[in-house]
Order: structure tokens, then sequence, then C-alpha cells
């Protein structure tokens, strides 16, 4: 397991006490689900904070707090995982030159904002099915977020219904560290419109 990948067991672990991104939608507690975000991202900047990686020591200062959109529900949306008969390998390039091979599992469908989209699900090669890896650029990419694009996690269910949450996707561990080789978001998953939420380009 790669360093990226540690990093993001880490913080899965972590988080999972206040906020999930799996699962079909329940009823929306406007104020609770407003907490839960914020949350989340309160324990993520305390571990960033007192954790060795992914954030050298010398860059937290400016690094921290991380930079985030307000929380925004409407950028939540039911999704379906189609599964694929075959799980393609696929060798995605990452930040380092390096190339990682991919499973893909399926692709998520789902409508947003009245908008039909997509997004390709991954694991790496040889991977159990305990998380899956959705990597996406959209039209803020390489303007308001990081340019490499970003990331979502969302862990499996037994009835293929899934929420994608955009106020968790979170920047890769390469944003604070170019030590770190992070895939890059394939061309399947390059959204046609504007993700205001969840996190922002590091300092912006």
């Amino acid at each position: 397991m790669g360093r990226f990948a540690l990093v993001t067991v880490v913080l899965l672990v972590g988080l999972a006490a206040v906020a999930c991104s799996s699962g079909p939608p329940a009823p929306v507690d406007a104020q609770a689900y407003l907490k839960s975000v914020l949350d989340h991202r309160a324990v993520k900047d305390k571990t960033f904070r007192e954790e060795p990686e992914p954030i050298p020591v010398e860059k937290r200062e400016t690094l921290l707090p991380l930079r985030y959109y307000p929380p925004d529900a409407s950028y939540t949306a039911p999704a379906e995982l189609k599964l694929a008969n075959q799980r393609p390998v696929f060798e995605m390039p990452t930040s380092t030159g390096k190339l990682r091979r991919m499973e893909r599992v399926g692709v998520l469908e789902f409508s947003l904002k009245g908008q039909p989209m997509s997004l390709a699900a991954f694991v790496e090669e040889g991977q159990a099915l305990e998380n899956l890896f959705v990597p996406f650029a959209d039209l803020t990419t390489g303007k308001e977020t990081y340019p490499a694009g970003r990331y979502l996690d969302i862990h499996p269910t037994s009835t293929g219904l899934y929420t994608i949450d955009f106020n968790m996707a979170y920047n890769p561990t390469c944003a604070y560290n170019e030590t770190y080789d992070c895939p890059f978001p394939p061309a399947s998953n390059r959204l046609k419109v504007e993700i205001r939420a969840g996190e922002k380009a590091p300092g912006s």
C-alpha cells in the first residue's frame, strides 16, 4: 500500500464517526447536516495538524485550516452504482509521472441540480471492494479548486444505492506535499459543470 493509500485509510478511520458518504439518503435535518460537515472538517484539520503526514510541519501555518466552500446540501444526490460485468484495469497517470493500476468497479449514475451525470468508481488493482475511489474534475478545477482534481471516497452498500456528497470532496495529498503519488481523474470523470462544494485549492 502506497503513502497516498495509507493516509486515506487513516483519515477514513478517524472521520467515519462524524461523516458518511454512502447508503441511500436519509431524511435531512438541515442543522444536523451542517454540523456533520463542519465536524468532519474540524476533525480533518486536527488530524493534519497533529499527524506527521501529509502536511510538512513548515507548511502547516500556511495551509491550515484547510479552505472550503460553505456546506451546501444541494450538492448531494442519490446515486445508483451500475456494476461492470468485469473490472477492467486502467493505468491511471499520477502526479509523480508513475502509472497507478486501478480497476473500474462500475459507474455511479445520478442527477445534480436537474442534470444527469455519471462518475466511474475504482479500487486499486487486486483490492477488495471496501471503498470506492472516485476521482473527478469539474469547471472549478484549476481556478478555485486544485488543478489536478479532487476525490470522493464512498463505502459500498449491499443495495447498490448511494449518496454522492460533493461537500465531502477533498484534495489529493499531493496538493500539500509533492512527494505523494496521486492519481489524476480519467476523462470519464471530468464533469462539465462547476462543483462549488467541498475543498478548495490550498491557500485560495
